[in-house]
């Protein structure tokens, strides 16, 4: 009888003890299950058989019964990985532990994303357990520290290449007898003399290979270092066994392969290096982001204007900037005047001008005036933190493409060695029947040639290189599924007003008199909308003063209702004067003059009586329709979706070139709208909006990109932000993912060609064993060297 387990979940979406029933009488339907959901502390204590119910299956019952199961994440860094059958096993070993939901783990950064339950496991058990498969972990460490242990790496690895190196270059003397008969001092060929330098090079310098095979055959795994370690020790000890016939019987020509051993050592260690010195670059964008940031801040304390380092900076805390000089932290201008350069978050080269209550960020340069900011957010909730959180993500995230190349190297290194084993004795029993010599020297050739590496390589090198230099551009992708589907897009649905237009309308006609602004303007000042800050700002320039309403309604689609001393303000479309019976029968043609001129119009209406009609209008963007024919020229359709009405809708669309206009949508409509685009045809989605009213249809689309001011980068209901309202990054976004999906195919081609095509030849003779190194230890090279390409990308 299997041991009884018991559990604590902490539970999300609970308001009564209801919702504690439903979920305690569906969790006591599973097998062996034994419930008991508490209201009052949010939790769930599950006593459960493993061997017939899983966690996943627990969480699974509290999920659909509509509720969510809180988890908590963590990022590690992981030491030791060789190759994808080493991230493979991790990942395999932490999602099989009790209390882990999700892991994921990433060769090309060495990082590990963890979500688990803090009631069954610990990250110390997480980096515990493995520890016991034979790696290591810690807790992410910041760029500076991972940098400096990264360049402590690479020295390491630079110095034993070296050493490797010059202990093979006298071995490799010998190839030249073999090959090209070349005369060389007879010590050379010396069984003693080549033994000294190859078995330093075996067994110290390729010691590392030895006990990564040890670690992982003993975990029931297999990975890259024990085709090394069986390739190499098969020619080492093979040129024992032949030194000792020579030692017994001095007569006879020793056949040794003790340079063979040497140089795959060698050449797979320069390999590593190169390959290691390759995958750094594909973080640099990650590494500018973070240095980016200002070391120090000029701050005012006591009436004194000091320096202090940026870790030392409060909320609230007075920072004078002056020309030249980076801003420290996100802030609000409090004195002076300036010009701004955001190309860092943005990509767009031109200073933004800046006065008094404009918002500055972290890490943009100030060009000009000298001026005085209060901080408003530091440390982690700077919009710069933000960016550089949400390219972590994407760099460390998994693209369903890798889903095929994981499979692959999961089985790789098993069926390598079987590959081995079938091409030895296929030569000693058919080929050259009794002759040991060339059937090991097939059989290790195979071994060295076939490489799990590239194919492990083949997708985190690309979307590290393409999210990052997707990030230079001030786009964002919050995923390696996200830039992957991107490429897939044929329909982009934008959202009108602070998308294709710039948000900031302004009134541009009104037939009423002042005190009916007066009142239409006190009663909008209550209301958020983009448009009631335009009427209060024309009725403020026209030196009106407000009221207060005693009332105010935000009617949505429509307009709104308010009273202002006793008298009853209505302003909006004509569906609004309908329900409220008031005849708009003389002003109706005004009214539609103004909306195809592209003009929004309102009715305005005091105690039931039309008293005038007020048009504003937004400005369409400047590269607006710049992006919409950049959209075109990538063949996809664009579709405009907003609550305006359609005379209004049709005339902006007009000016951009837009395909299709679905106006008059109320904004719980969206969603449903962009399912209805879906369905047609199959379409792939992409919705732009603000993120805020549009966070349905963001959700819904196939993909939400979602327009980031710079101080809101992180869009929750989006996966991809792109900043400064630059609508021409929405075509450089698609082309981003077309060409970092076309770089994954073309390592992922190569990656698994090389492997189908080498390891035939090698198995059929036809390549020395050193040769074969040479081409494995070269694979993973050129896998990272084609995705750094995208660092070139022109978008």
């Amino acid at each position: 009888m299997s041991q009884q387990k018991t559990t604590t979940y902490d539970i999300t979406g609970m308001t009564c003890a209801a919702c504690a029933n439903r979920i305690e009488k569906n969790l006591n339907k599973l097998n062996d299950v034994t419930a008991n959901v508490n209201v009052t502390t949010e939790k769930a204590t599950v006593t459960y058989d493993p061997q017939s119910t899983s966690e996943t299956q627990i969480t699974e019952s509290i999920e659909k019964t509509g509720y969510g199961v809180s988890t908590e994440h963590t990022d590690l860094d992981i030491i030791g990985m060789t190759c994808a059958a080493c991230s493979n096993r991790i990942e395999k070993v932490l999602n099989r532990m009790d209390g882990i939901s999700n892991a994921s783990i990433n060769l090309t950064t060495e990082s590990g994303a963890i979500d688990y339950n803090p009631n069954t496991v610990t990250v110390d058990d997480i980096i515990s357990r493995i520890q016991q498969i034979g790696y290591d972990a810690q807790t992410k460490q910041d760029e500076t520290q991972k940098a400096s242990r990264k360049e402590q790496e690479l020295k390491g690895k630079r110095f034993k290449l070296i050493i490797s190196a010059i202990l093979t270059v006298p071995l490799l003397l010998t190839m030249f007898v073999h090959l090209f008969g070349i005369p060389l001092p007879h010590i050379i060929m010396n069984p003693w003399f080549q033994f000294v330098f190859a078995t330093p090079v075996q067994f110290i310098i390729g010691w590392q290979f030895y006990v990564g095979a040890y670690k992982n055959l003993k975990n029931k795994s297999a990975n890259m270092d024990v085709l090394v370690a069986l390739g190499t020790s098969a020619a080492y000890f093979y040129s024992i066994y032949e030194m000792i016939k020579w030692l017994i019987q001095p007569q006879i020509t020793p056949h040794l392969y003790f340079e063979t051993s040497a140089v795959l050592i060698t050449l797979i260690l320069l390999g590593k290096y190169l390959e290691t010195r390759a995958k750094a670059q594909t973080t640099n964008a990650l590494s500018q982001l973070v240095n980016l940031q200002a070391k120090e801040a000029r701050i005012i304390r006591d009436n004194t204007t000091i320096m202090v380092p940026l870790n030392e900076v409060k909320v609230g805390d007075y920072l004078v900037i002056k020309p030249g000089e980076k801003i420290p932290v996100d802030g609000t201008i409090i004195k002076g005047t300036t010009s701004i350069d955001e190309s860092m978050l943005t990509g767009e080269s031109i200073p933004i001008e800046k006065n008094v209550n404009d918002t500055v960020i972290g890490a943009t340069m100030n060009k000009h005036g000298s001026i005085t900011i209060e901080a408003t957010k530091i440390g982690k909730d700077t919009a710069l933190s933000n960016i550089i959180q949400t390219v972590e993500a994407a760099q460390s995230s998994k693209a369903p493409i890798q889903r095929l190349a994981d499979i692959i190297s999961g089985y790789f290194v098993p069926i390598v060695v079987a590959i081995a084993l079938l091409t030895f004795i296929f030569w000693i029993t058919l080929v050259q029947p009794g002759e040991f010599e060339p059937a090991l020297v097939a059989a290790i050739a195979v071994l060295v040639i076939a490489c799990p590496c590239a194919l492990g390589l083949a997708t985190p090198t690309s979307i590290m290189v393409g999210t990052g230099k997707a990030a230079e551009h001030g786009i964002l992708f919050k995923g390696g599924e996200h830039i992957e589907r991107t490429h897939e897009i044929d329909t982009v649905v934008l959202d009108k007003t602070g998308t294709i237009t710039n948000g900031q309308p302004v009134v541009t006609a009104f037939n009423g008199n002042s005190e009916t602004l007066q009142l239409l303007a006190s009663a909008e000042n209550g209301s958020e909308h983009p448009l009631a800050d335009a009427i209060v700002k024309h009725a403020v320039n026209n030196d009106i003063k407000l009221l207060e309403p005693e009332h105010f309604t935000s009617i949505p689609g429509r307009g709104i209702s308010a009273i202002i001393h006793n008298r009853h303000i209505l302003a909006g479309n004509q569906q609004l004067m309908t329900e409220y019976n008031i005849d708009t029968t003389e002003q109706i043609e005004q009214l539609q003059r103004y909306e195809t001129a592209g003009h929004t119009a309102m009715f305005v209406a005091v105690d039931n009586q039309i008293n005038g009609i007020i048009a504003v209008a937004d400005t369409v963007k400047s590269n607006a329709r710049e992006a919409i024919q950049a959209l075109h020229d990538l063949g996809i359709n664009v579709v405009m979706l907003t609550g305006d009405n359609e005379r209004t809708a049709h005339a902006i669309a007009k000016q951009v070139n837009i395909d299709a206009v679905i106006a008059e949508v109320l904004p719980e409509e969206k969603a449903a709208k962009i399912a209805e685009i879906q369905q047609t045809n199959q379409h792939k989605v992409a919705m732009v909006g603000d993120g805020v009213n549009d966070a349905p249809a963001l959700v819904q689309a196939d993909i939400g990109i979602a327009i980031g001011t710079g101080t809101e980068v992180a869009i929750e209901a989006a996966d991809v932000t792109i900043l400064g309202g630059n609508l021409l990054l929405i075509p450089k976004a698609i082309k981003a993912s077309k060409y970092t999906i076309r770089n994954i195919r073309q390592n992922l081609f190569w990656a698994l060609g090389y492997n189908v095509a080498g390891i035939p030849i090698a198995a059929l003779g036809l390549l020395a064993p050193w040769i074969a190194g040479a081409a494995m230890a070269l694979s993973s090279v050129s896998v990272v060297t084609n995705a750094l390409r995208l660092k070139r990308m022109k978008l």
